[in-house]
């Protein structure tokens, strides 16, 4: 009866169009009203307790990060050095594209932070260049998601705080999965290209232009060693490796690239706060929909209804990830990691996943949904910059979904991939 009030009533507001926060919030107070005899209260004390967290303050220290160094010139070198080492090839700018979207991932930590900083550029440049529109908005959307998978990673930080998993784990463990997502969007990219004859530009580059490239963008690629070189060298945890990259950030806007003004960051603090005022409500009332549902033991029930189907640690995996990707489809990550992470780890550690490698997993799934209608937010970002429909880009989308998916089962069936690197750091 619990379950069925509560997740009937979180769809059908779902589905006449209320925010996803309140649709989270009103389907749990909704259900305590009806189904339970919780005092109504707990509900606003989960959403208000839930934000006194001093690993949640990750979130909008890597969000502020990730506006300065876009405002702060970051991205622009990012690209020219991707440009370098790709260009030459068949479809380099989209290959380029991918390459600049995983420098700029192990910045900022969100996927549609990534689709705005690349996207603004190689949208325009690709369409300049006789690439065909749809298809540039399409490999920019799903590059994009890579965000949430290399370090530093917003939905990592979230299952780590929900599962109680090491976040810095995580950050590591994400990191080959992260590359070889990028190499599967750079194949499909240059089939493509070859396939319908997009230009080639520039030519192979010499040692010396690919040094002057790299010291071109130098400040920026420090940015994630210092990050993980900081966690892992015990200097300072991953919510404080927030604070020095925004620091860091401040100061190369500043005084190196000497982008950012002090006039300009005005601006640059406002679009940081609307960024995060979103995700932040969603966070507090998705740790309500989740303390309701762990009330009512609903992630046990959930669990032993999945092992019941199989045992087996691969076919329930793959299990998890088709229910993920639908979610995916209809919910936030950050909803999704909150909400389903008390009820998926149990099931993933009673059929001997490792955690870590279980939230590498649920991540990688869920960023299939950034880029999958009808709540795909990088397609939206993506459709905005470049002014092509949902439906045209979602149509170019189908090869880098299906390359994303083949990822996906590579990692399931071979957990090193997420855990040798964290082994490594132990």
């Amino acid at each position: 009866m619990t379950i069925a009030v509560l997740f009937i009533s979180f769809f059908v507001l779902m589905l006449i169009g209320v925010p996803i926060a309140i649709s989270l919030g009103a389907s749990a107070l909704f259900t305590m009203i009806v189904a339970t005899d919780l005092p109504l209260g707990s509900i606003v004390q989960q959403a208000f307790t839930s934000l006194d967290s001093f690993s949640l303050l990750a979130i909008p220290l890597f969000i502020l990060a990730g506006v300065l160094m876009s405002q702060g010139g970051v991205s622009k070198r990012l690209l020219r050095l991707a440009d370098v080492l790709v260009g030459y090839l068949t479809g380099g700018l989209a290959i380029g594209t991918v390459l600049a979207s995983m420098f700029f991932a192990a910045i900022s930590g969100s996927g549609p932070a990534t689709v705005a900083a690349i996207g603004s550029f190689m949208i325009p440049s690709m369409d300049k260049k006789g690439y065909d529109k749809p298809f540039a908005a399409a490999v920019t959307a799903t590059a994009g998601s890579i965000g949430v998978i290399l370090p530093p990673s917003i939905p990592f930080i979230m299952f780590g705080i929900v599962g109680g998993v090491s976040i810095g784990g995580l950050f590591l463990a994400g990191i080959i999965p992260g590359i070889l997502v990028g190499l599967a969007l750079m194949f499909v990219s240059y089939r493509t290209a070859k396939k319908r004859n997009f230009p080639t530009e520039g030519k192979f580059p010499t040692f010396l232009e690919v040094l002057k490239a790299i010291n071109y963008a130098k400040w920026a690629l420090l940015i994630p060693v210092i990050i993980l070189g900081g966690i892992y060298s015990g200097f300072f945890s991953p919510t404080e490796s927030a604070a020095v990259a925004c620091m860091y950030a401040l100061f190369i806007g500043l005084f190196v690239y000497k982008e950012l003004t002090f006039k300009k960051l005005y601006s640059v603090f406002l679009e940081a706060t609307l960024l995060n005022i979103p995700v932040i409500i969603i966070i507090s009332f998705s740790i309500s929909f989740a303390y309701l549902l762990s009330i009512e033991r609903i992630p046990a029930t959930i669990a032993q209804f999945i092992t019941g189907i199989s045992e087996n640690m691969i076919i329930t995996m793959l299990l998890v990830s088709a229910f993920l990707f639908v979610v995916g489809m209809f919910i936030d990550t950050i909803s999704a990691v909150v909400i389903l992470t008390p009820i998926l780890l149990p099931v993933a550690v009673a059929v001997g996943i490792d955690p870590i490698h279980f939230g590498v997993i649920m991540v990688c799934n869920l960023a299939v949904g950034y880029v999958t209608p009808p709540l795909g937010v990088n397609l939206f970002v993506a459709s905005h910059i470049s002014k092509v429909s949902i439906e045209r880009i979602s149509r170019a989308l189908v090869p880098f979904i299906i390359a994303m998916l083949v990822v996906i089962v590579i990692i399931i069936m071979i957990p090193q991939l997420s855990t040798f690197i964290p082994n490594l750091a132990k």
